[in-house]
């Protein structure tokens, strides 16, 4: 192993070449974030890099024994901005009032496990099996758009778009406030994850306190009937029955989590699965055929192309990570991704296969005590979107010629754009048809 002249870790030792040249940013590990780790994985499978000032982990138990051990490893550091906002840009913040309260997935210990539990009855199986018929009416209801125009932008058209009503019906948004929410854009993963210019920090405060300002309205008008259905009626319920459980500020960031979630999670998540799907022909087919296989293409499209390309942890005493000492305070980063690579675990890794006997060991929603509780509702959607694709439009293919792009950023990922087309006259419902 080659090192770098004059860069050392934290703890005194030499970086090597590789571990110096791992640049998050660029294409080529947006473009395949598993993939290239390969080299990592078997050669130094945790290593510091100096770029990020985090330690990297790449393997798949190695990830596993962090999310496991709580003790060694917060998740307090979860949500904080890879690029720290400017002056100006919390200037915007603090004139909104924005004061986020902590999230579950930033929340450590005792207060974690009880507000956990008291958040899961809306994500509970039958809760978002009932939503079903309304995310089906919905997708459809998208599809309608483009159906008959022979070319579509799959990510512009229908999963940046869907996913995001679908969860502000989750949350139990009233049905007249939500195209008002809609408005709001909340570009937050190059904000949170990437390196923005400071006018695009800017810009997305702006919309974020916006947000904020509007989301307080929000509770305030759901705390005035909170007994209809949803995520946030059910914490307000939950509130009420055990006071200091759930401040205001805490609501408005389950109000602000949902939307981002809904973007960052099964947007990307099913923009990446038609893309492997389309990318392979003979198994698209199979799916059309065969609609029992698709839970089975969603699952492997979760490990072959996950949406969460990496977890982060703090050290909060010094431990050892794969015989490699890590110092307390260290800032680590589990390349989820690479897990999901790791041939140790998954035969043929880079191989999409739908009859994969163990898709589901992925570590694309994390593990453990911090497991993204949204992992059934964002299943669903995904399973939803493919079937009714499937039904309506079999025959469409990948626009040839196109540069498939994502947004440089640490820890999500799916296509900027994802371009298809068909003859409309092929369509097989008949009403689809021109």
């Amino acid at each position: 192993m080659t090192t770098s002249p004059e860069l050392t870790t934290p703890t005194g030792c030499p970086v090597s070449t590789m571990a110096a040249a791992f640049d998050p940013f660029e294409a080529a590990y947006q473009a395949h974030p598993g993939k290239s780790m390969a080299a990592a994985r078997k050669a130094e499978p945790v290593f510091y890099s100096p770029v990020l000032d985090y330690w990297i982990v790449t393997r798949y138990d190695d990830i596993k024994e962090i999310f496991k051990d709580t003790d060694t490893f917060s998740a307090s550091i979860t949500l904080d901005q890879i690029t720290p906002s400017t002056e100006e840009t919390i200037g915007i913040l603090i004139q909104h009032g924005f004061n986020p309260g902590l999230a579950l997935v930033n929340e450590d210990g005792p207060s974690h496990r009880e507000r956990r539990i008291a958040h899961q009855e809306p994500f509970k199986g039958k809760e978002v099996e009932a939503l079903a018929p309304r995310i089906r009416a919905i997708v459809n209801e998208y599809i309608d758009g483009f159906v008959k125009k022979g070319r579509a932008d799959l990510m512009a058209d229908l999963f940046q778009e869907a996913p995001i009503t679908i969860a502000l019906i989750f949350m139990g948004i009233p049905d007249e406030d939500i195209a008002a929410c809609r408005q709001f854009t909340l570009d937050q993963t190059v904000f949170m994850y990437g390196r923005p210019s400071p006018e695009e920090q800017k810009q997305v405060a702006s919309n974020l306190g916006r947000y904020w300002e509007f989301s307080g309205g929000l509770v305030e008008k759901i705390r005035q009937t909170p007994h209809g259905p949803g995520w946030l009626p059910h914490l307000i319920r939950e509130s009420e029955r055990k006071p200091g459980l759930f401040g205001d500020n805490e609501l408005q960031t389950t109000a602000l989590a949902g939307l981002v979630a809904a973007h960052e999670t099964t947007t990307n998540a099913s923009g990446n699965a038609l893309r492997a799907l389309l990318e392979n022909p003979l198994t698209w087919e199979r799916v059309c055929a065969d609609p029992e296989l698709i839970p089975k293409a969603a699952e492997e499209s979760l490990r072959y192309d996950g949406s969460v390309a990496a977890w982060r942890r703090l050290a909060v005493k010094e431990t050892t990570v794969g015989g490699v000492k890590i110092p307390k305070d260290a800032r680590v980063m589990m390349i989820t991704s690479s897990a999901n690579h790791d041939e140790a675990v998954f035969e043929e890794p880079e191989r999409f296969d739908i009859d994969r006997p163990n898709p589901n060991r992925h570590m694309t929603f994390g593990f453990g005590a911090h497991a993204c509780m949204g992992a059934t509702l964002a299943r669903q959607e995904m399973r939803i979107f493919i079937e009714e694709l499937a039904r309506r439009l079999p025959h469409m293919r990948l626009v040839s010629g196109q540069q498939i792009t994502y947004l440089p950023n640490t820890s999500f990922r799916g296509p900027q754009h994802l371009l298809v087309e068909w003859d409309p006259r092929l369509n097989p419902v008949p009403a689809d048809r021109p």
